[in-house]
């Protein structure tokens, strides 16, 4: 199930949601070689997150794999850095389209809620809550983690906690066919979270010891029990009136 568009209006140029979308983009273009082997592999290796380097239960030095005859070797200290950096980078092409087609889809309606200045603190807040609760799953995990996914997952849950009915289409796979479907977003967010829950835990205690999946579980509900201190009251109020009250979930 693949979202393409939702019924949701927004009030305001979504500038922060395009340019960090521009800012990944980049990042793979230039930094990480559009997925060139050894760029790739260097970027990851480099400036992905690492949990048993930043909990220090991996002695510097220890190897593991990155692809064919190339190995990565964790660095002395806690590379905290690595929290931010590694939010940017990714391992494919299709990681990267997929997450910035899911945070322009979801993502301009939560920055319109909330503002630029407040949506940027949230994006890297709730990215580091999604970190968080990967290294939390897999402390001692030698495998580096990349990519957008666990602050694009707190945007998701905020989204689902502010617009629950809006509608939101998708395209199905049939068979050898796909269909478009409309689904209420807490339809559509919430398979999205059983599904990531699921492959958390059937990947649990594995070689990857469940590498993304929990860092999507804990941006997500992060994203929907954190959400309001962030939402600008102008914003609520105009919505709390009776045009909208059939469409959103208010705060008291």
């Amino acid at each position: 199930m693949f979202p393409y568009r939702d019924e949701n209006e927004t009030q305001h140029a979504a500038i922060v949601t395009a340019t960090i979308i521009a800012l990944n983009v980049a990042a793979w273009m230039f930094f990480q070689g559009a997925g060139s082997t050894v760029p790739l592999a260097s970027s990851v290796c480099d400036f992905g997150l690492i949990p048993g380097e930043l909990t220090l239960s991996l002695p510097p030095g220890t190897r593991f794999p990155l692809g064919d005859d190339m190995f990565c070797a964790t660095d002395p200290g806690r590379q905290i850095a690595h929290l931010f950096t590694s939010i940017f980078l990714h391992g494919s092409w299709m990681h990267l389209l997929g997450n910035m087609w899911f945070l322009w889809i979801f993502g301009n309606n939560i920055e319109d809620s909330m503002g630029r200045l407040r949506f940027i603190v949230f994006y890297f807040l709730f990215g580091l809550a999604a970190a968080m609760a990967q290294v939390l799953a897999s402390p001692d995990s030698p495998i580096p983690m990349v990519g957008a996914s666990g602050a694009i997952s707190g945007v998701m849950g905020a989204y689902l906690l502010l617009y629950p009915n809006v509608k939101v289409y998708a395209m199905v796979p049939l068979g050898f066919f796909l269909t478009s479907v409309a689904l209420p977003a807490w339809v559509m967010l919430g398979y999205w979270f059983l599904i990531q829950f699921v492959s958390g835990l059937l990947t649990a205690g594995s070689e990857t010891g469940g590498v993304a999946f929990w860092a999507h579980i804990g941006g997500f509900v992060a994203g929907v029990v954190l959400i309001k201190p962030f939402v600008r009251e102008d914003y609520l109020a105009a919505h709390r009136s009776h045009h909208w009250r059939p469409r959103r979930v208010m705060f008291d």
